[in-house]
């Protein structure tokens, strides 16, 4: 019976595993012809997959197509295509070419995380009585305003970086600069989020203060023991040099670092992120640049089981009036905060009005990294299910209007004097994110 009913679920999982693909392909084509990133309509073909498009159909279809027994083993795969799509976010942020970067970027950068920051979190206190608590774990508004805030302020960097190229604006002044802030402000805003977490997970003072220093000591640990073994492992003169050799210690170190940042409380993505960061980059792409993009590979072909699986927690039939209000709130809020925040300090700092506006525009780029962090606080427990779902909504309208408004304000390419050679490399002009985020 039991070798039954694990061949029988194994076999649910397979076709739904199909459905997911075969969707997720589908509308990412449809996206480029108008466009949009395929991400954008990988993520939308997720959310039709759940509830609010393929379970308002006749006969319960997304109930059949993916059962309560398939939930557990989609799970499982749309967080390992989640903590290796995180990898591949860490190995290409290489944040060397901030330094000295000036006065403009830094009033951007801090400008466009502090203004929808603050805004998120004076809407979530406004928002708070519409919130289903018996569906959140936190006590009080402290943590939801936070959570809320720093969901708000998130740059979603791969997504940018694919708009930046496809619009040929990668060896732009504007783009560069546009990618850096992004850069500086995911740094920012997944620092607030681990902060988030870890008073969230925390039982008192003690335990905070102990997840704290244990996740010290596990940054400490890759970049000053983890980051020169690899140097070491990996040197081309070992016998044991080579593509396998590299994909196993990559691979092996990310998974193990992801249950890291897991058992001491955080999240597993942070393990993932911070792991790819660690990364002896340079080393890696000079003898086998293959490895990272087989992972890269990898992950996209788990991310739609994760889009599903957030589809799944959408629904758009149980928004209600408060919740299409809540819908209404979020966008304006993330577009005010974003567009004024990042376009009010460039024209402060010296840009163009042209310049400036477009620098709000792309900046205000959400996509995947918002759904990420999103999940994160829904399993934190912080926020509930509408107010997911209207997160949700805004992280892809404002992907989507992102394109469409670049095209209509875009200024004129200005070329970036390069002072030496692969100095913007990792800002735009040759793998700098995911290919199809």
């Amino acid at each position: 019976m039991a070798a039954e009913a694990t061949s029988s679920s194994s076999g649910s999982v397979l076709v739904s595993l199909a459905v997911i693909l075969a969707a997720a392909h589908l509308f990412a084509r449809l996206a480029q012809r108008i466009r949009q990133p395929a991400v954008v309509g990988e993520i939308v073909a997720g959310l039709a997959l759940g509830p609010s498009l393929l379970g308002l159909l006749p006969g319960n279809l997304n109930r059949l197509l993916f059962p309560a027994e398939v939930l557990p083993h989609l799970n499982v795969l749309a967080e390992l295509g989640l903590v290796l799509f995180m990898f591949s976010i860490g190995y290409q942020m290489d944040i060397s070419h901030l330094r000295g970067v000036g006065r403009r970027l830094t009033a951007i950068s801090l400008s466009s995380v502090a203004l929808p920051f603050a805004l998120g979190m004076a809407l979530a206190v406004l928002i708070f009585p519409w919130f289903t608590t018996a569906e959140m774990k936190s006590n009080g508004m402290l943590a939801p305003a936070l959570f809320l805030g720093a969901a708000m302020a998130i740059t979603a960097f791969p997504v940018l970086a694919r708009i930046i190229t496809e619009h040929n604006m990668h060896k732009d002044r504007i783009g560069t600069v546009s990618l850096a802030c992004a850069a500086i402000q995911d740094v920012l805003a997944w620092c607030i989020l681990a902060i988030i977490i870890a008073i969230v997970n925390s039982s008192g003072a003690w335990p905070l203060a102990l997840m704290v220093l244990e996740s010290l000591a596990f940054v400490l640990g890759l970049f000053y023991v983890v980051r020169p073994g690899l140097r070491w492992l990996l040197a081309p003169d070992r016998r044991w040099a080579g593509a396998s050799a590299t994909q196993a210690a990559l691979i092996v170190g990310l998974l193990l670092s992801a249950w890291c940042t897991h058992s001491i409380g955080l999240h597993a993505v942070f393990g993932a992120f911070l792991f790819g960061a660690a990364v002896p980059r340079r080393h890696v792409d000079a003898f086998t640049p293959e490895v990272p993009e087989r992972i890269e590979q990898s992950s996209t072909f788990l991310l739609p089981a994760f889009f599903t699986v957030t589809g799944l927690s959408v629904d758009l039939g149980g928004l209600g009036v408060h919740g299409v209000i809540m819908v209404i709130a979020v966008v304006t809020v993330a577009c005010v905060g974003k567009m004024v925040g990042a376009a009010g300090a460039a024209r402060l700092t010296g840009a163009g009005n042209r310049e400036a506006v477009t620098l709000g525009i792309l900046l205000n780029t959400r996509g995947l990294t918002e759904l990420v962090i999103l999940n994160v606080g829904l399993s934190l427990g912080v926020i509930d299910s509408r107010t997911f779902t209207a997160m949700t909504l805004m992280a892809v309208i404002t992907t989507v209007m992102t394109g469409p408004l670049l095209r209509r304000v875009r200024p004129k390419s200005q070329d970036i004097p390069q002072t030496r050679a692969g100095d913007h490399d990792t800002g735009g002009t040759r793998n700098t994110a995911p290919r199809i985020r």
